[in-house]
């Protein structure tokens, strides 16, 4: 017979700071989705396929950012430390989270770009203001992810679900305006 787990209030507290963080995270990813678009330029109404797939490609470059910078974190922090040798260990608790977070944000940007591409393919040009609003959100998203991260792993739920909820609502978008 299987032993039930008991939930502590520990456990509770623990999971209510999560729900908060995560419903933080979705609703600054909505508010910004919203907004963001109305500042930043867009393509012709008319652009052909070509163009918005460019314009995606600029934008995702750019939502490349923060891979880039996890990149370079952990490449410095071991060639200035005994983890130099990544067989022998040495690795800080704060390398381990660098580590955690570089392969989080390498399986959502690979979600993202995939959507963004989506959304340049079946949206008209004018409407594209939305991709580079998602990579904004984005960067900011893995930089709160990587930041709550590393004060507490509790706190990585913000930039967790404001990430994920972007790439859910894109690919929405995308499969919505691929089938209407």
């Amino acid at each position: 017979m299987k032993e039930s787990k008991r939930v502590t209030p520990t456990f509770r507290k623990k999971q209510k700071v999560v729900v908060a963080g995560a419903a933080a995270g979705v609703l600054a990813m909505l508010v910004a989705l919203l907004a963001l678009p109305r500042w930043i330029p867009s393509l012709p109404q008319a652009a052909d396929a070509g163009a918005r797939l460019a314009f995606a490609a600029k934008w995702n470059a750019l939502a490349a950012a923060p891979l880039f910078l996890a990149v370079v974190s952990i490449s410095t922090a071991r060639f200035t430390s005994d983890a130099i040798d990544p067989i022998v260990g040495g690795e800080t608790a704060a390398m381990k989270i660098n580590a955690r977070v570089l392969g989080n944000t390498l399986e959502q940007y690979a979600l993202f770009v995939a959507a963004s591409f989506a959304i340049a393919a079946t949206l008209r040009g004018d409407r594209l203001a939305i991709v580079a609003a998602a990579s904004l959100i984005f960067i900011f998203a893995r930089l709160t992810f990587w930041i709550g991260y590393r004060l507490d792993p509790l706190h990585r739920s913000c930039g967790y679900a404001c990430t994920a909820s972007l790439n859910l609502v894109l690919f929405g978008i995308a499969t919505w305006h691929a089938w209407m």
